[in-house]
């Protein structure tokens, strides 16, 4: 594996991070403002960002994994709020299941718990889950069929919420509202949800190392700017101590989520699936330990509302929910090495 970007990665990155720099929110109440979030959007959208796994023609994706988790990456950085992972998870099912490209507007569903792309049908389970809706009114989400899961859609219901108010879930009409998808003519495979899972947990993982690079980032620049009683934070070790820790956390997270991207297309449906769950295992962990610590260099005001670190650790509790925590993640690592039951698919 060449660990180095190409430079036409370097440049899809570099691209990311300006946009997002010039239309992502900049303070917590620019957070859902309709002008500038619509400018966002269309931006995105121009940029076919959210088409990068769709069919090229050849059942092949347009980009690789690594060029999707650049993406990823930038936009939780920037805290954006704007529609990424369910858009690009959407046009990822269809392309494995030989369905046509959808129409703008689609996101993913997911089980009530977030852990699985597969709907539980249990009445006891709770309704399917679509995350990230923003300008979402379709969600696409498989259920259980005779001959192995199939997908179908649904129309969203209008109660937006959840943990992160950059990217809203929703929870999805009742299964009598459930249509086939039209053009799916194969039925999705055991490979095929393998490969589909570990995209989607490089997805969620480039977006915790983006939140945990923006809390560093944050907290640094407080601690660069911030007098107590005359004298400036950052030179106290308690604080530099901190401070480094998070950076190391942040660069070994970023290694690993590198690593489960490549992975994707380029290892066996299993490797890329355990290479994932590895990356979300540690990320998950690490994500949760920065954003608290930029809260806590920032004393009483990382309490505040006003203070967007919290946006930062919001972005990373609904990113480590995604397709399981990291107890999930763990147990899909020792069913890949044969330790205890189960193939982690489930």
């Amino acid at each position: 594996m060449d660990v180095r970007l190409s430079s036409e990665q370097e440049a899809l990155r570099d691209s990311a991070t300006r946009l997002v720099a010039r239309l992502g929110p900049h303070a917590v109440g620019e957070v859902g403002d309709p002008e500038r979030s619509e400018k966002l959007d269309a931006a995105v959208a121009a940029a076919g960002w959210r088409e990068l796994r769709a069919d090229r023609g050849d059942g092949g994706p347009l980009a690789s994994g690594v060029e999707a988790c650049i993406v990823a990456e930038a936009l939780g950085k920037g805290i954006a709020d704007v529609a990424f992972f369910g858009p690009v998870m959407a046009s990822e099912l269809r392309r494995l299941i030989g369905a046509p490209p959808g129409q703008p507007g689609e996101t993913v569903a997911l089980s009530a718990d977030l852990s699985s792309v597969l709907a539980d049908l249990h009445r006891d389970a709770g309704p399917p889950v679509a995350v990230d809706v923003g300008g979402s009114s379709i969600a696409l989400l498989l259920v259980p069929g005779a001959d192995g899961p199939q997908l179908v859609q649904s129309v969203l219901s209008g109660r937006h919420g959840g943990v992160d108010p950059t990217r809203p879930c929703a929870e999805v009409e009742p299964s009598e509202t459930w249509q086939p998808v039209e053009g799916a003519d194969r039925p999705i495979t055991r490979e095929d949800l393998g490969r589909f899972t570990a995209l989607a947990l490089s997805l969620a993982c480039a977006d915790l190392v983006g939140a945990m690079s923006g809390a560093v980032e944050l907290a640094t620049g407080h601690a660069r700017d911030r007098h107590q009683y005359g004298v400036a934070i950052g030179p106290f070790q308690a604080v530099q101590h901190l401070l480094a820790d998070a950076h190391v956390l942040t660069e070994g997270a970023r290694s690993v989520a590198l690593y489960a991207a490549w992975a994707v297309d380029e290892l066996s449906p299993a490797d890329a699936l355990d290479a994932g769950s590895v990356a979300k295992a540690y990320c998950a962990r690490a994500a949760q330990s920065v954003c608290e610590t930029a809260i806590q260099v920032h004393g009483g005001m990382g309490n505040t509302w006003e203070c967007s670190a919290h946006l930062l650790l919001r972005r990373a509790l609904l990113s480590s929910d995604v397709f399981g925590n990291t107890g999930a993640s763990l147990e899909r690592v020792l069913a890949h090495r044969g330790i205890g039951g189960g193939d982690g698919l489930s």
